[in-house]
């Protein structure tokens, strides 16, 4: 982690990847882990988190307007910076163990190579609204869009990112692997079709040993 002074303490682990591939799950499953370990994480998810982030979330997730892409990625950025000075940046401060699903690069994949926004132009403004807060591992459930979409049809009443096109998924998974190709080290792919309680190992093997814990 390459935090600024003032969060240098604590462990960050995220959890990225396309609609319906069980991200929530593993988050809770790992927090169960930990918790069973003796230890108190920080639970929390992008968009969202603290009370003006909520807000935020229904205005980009629900029916409503079109919105532009550079918009919807301010609005998400907007809702990081709150989440960074209210929740994460505290909790790690403390040196708490914070546990996210999505963070900076869900921003990279969707509106980078999902929208076509500028890649260097997101990380600028993610490197400014994070206090140059970087994940220790980032968790990469890797799925097929197509089964990933029929997953999160059948949640119900399917959110903004839910109804675009396959095609954008598409671009949003290239994302992510390619992201993930490029840090190899802080990044953990898994396949996002294996038994919930395997997924649950697998990251548990990975992560563990990030935050000084014995796998």
């Amino acid at each position: 982690m390459t935090p600024t002074a003032e969060f240098a303490a604590g462990r960050f682990v995220v959890f990225e990847g396309p609609e319906g591939a069980g991200k929530s799950t593993q988050v809770a499953r790992l927090a169960a882990r930990l918790r069973a370990s003796g230890l108190q994480p920080v639970v929390t998810r992008e968009p969202g988190g603290t009370a003006a982030g909520d807000r935020i979330r229904s205005l980009l997730l629900d029916d409503g307007p079109r919105i532009d892409p550079a918009t919807e990625y301010l609005l998400y950025a907007a809702a990081r910076a709150q989440h960074v000075a209210e929740v994460i940046g505290p909790a790690l401060a403390e040196g708490r163990i914070v546990v996210s699903d999505r963070f900076g690069a869900a921003s990279l994949a969707y509106q980078g190579y999902g929208r076509g926004l500028e890649l260097d132009w997101i990380r600028d403004v993610n490197a400014r609204v994070t206090a140059g807060i970087v994940p220790d591992a980032v968790v990469l459930l890797d799925l097929d869009p197509t089964l990933g979409l029929t997953r999160a049809a059948a949640r119900g009443r399917p959110d903004r990112l839910e109804t675009a096109e396959l095609a954008f998924h598409l671009k949003v998974r290239r994302g992510f692997q390619e992201l993930a190709r490029a840090e190899p080290d802080r990044w953990h792919v898994f396949d996002a079709t294996a038994a919930p309680a395997t997924l649950e190992s697998q990251i548990w093997r990975a992560v563990a040993p990030v935050l000084g814990l014995r796998p």
